[in-house]
């Protein structure tokens, strides 16, 4: 290949490199001021936050829905994250669920402003296309029910509820962190002991319905099904 055009190359690489670092930056940025104005945030304060005009932050995302959805995509990187751990190292189901709830209202009580606009109307009045908060819930319940599945069919049970339980329990969650977020009339750790008696149970509960009775102390291993829909995640 020609030097010129290795130059020219080297010269593309490098600046995109640098709009990625800078839109990280911004997305900082609007961490800080999603933490200090609350849900309904604007450009301006963004801006604000970030020592730059709103021209320059335009001159990194088209509008408003761009830049909200980069928010988006962090928080989801960031949970993600988290919940991985709990979701796919063997450990009693009881553990697990704990673990899942700590990971997740961890993140929750350290951002709770990006989370009370990440269920906003104002968010999904922005979006443009795909909701990503929606496609992280599906995904999410698609792993549970991936795990009610594999105990129901290992014991050649009825798997046919796997997946109402599954989107039953994150919904449960989601409403109960929106509640709490509003209120604050708990600690977080009352608020993870609670909703673990609850999941736990539904689960329990659930299982016993096809014949199942788990022991709360058996680790329970995810298979490769599971594993596979969250790297294809990732």
């Amino acid at each position: 290949m020609p030097e010129g055009v290795n130059r020219v190359d080297g010269r593309s690489e490098r600046w995109r490199a640098h709009r990625v670092a800078r839109r990280a930056e911004f997305v900082d940025a609007a961490f800080a001021a999603l933490a200090e104005h609350g849900p309904r945030v604007g450009m301006a304060e963004i801006a604000a936050a970030a020592g730059v005009s709103k021209p320059r932050l335009y001159r990194h995302f088209a509008d408003k829905a761009e830049l909200f959805n980069a928010i988006v995509d962090r928080t989801s990187r960031m949970l993600w994250e988290r919940l991985e751990p709990a979701l796919t190292e063997p450990a009693p189901i009881h553990r697990r669920v704990r673990q899942a709830l700590e990971a997740y209202l961890g993140l929750v009580d350290e951002h709770p402003q990006v989370f009370r606009f990440l269920g906003s109307r104002r968010r999904l009045e922005l979006g443009d296309g795909a909701d990503p908060v929606a496609e992280d819930k599906k995904v999410l319940a698609a792993v549970i029910a991936t795990i009610f599945t594999d105990e129901l069919r290992a014991r050649k049970a009825d798997s046919g509820g796997a997946e109402v339980w599954a989107h039953g329990i994150v919904g449960a969650v989601e409403a109960a962190t929106e509640w709490w977020l509003e209120r604050r009339t708990m600690s977080r750790e009352s608020l993870t002991e609670y909703l673990t008696v609850l999941l736990w149970s539904a689960i329990d509960g659930a299982l016993r319905t096809e014949g199942i009775v788990l022991d709360p102390d058996r680790p329970v291993v995810v298979s490769e099904r599971t594993l596979r829909l969250l790297s294809e995640h990732d």
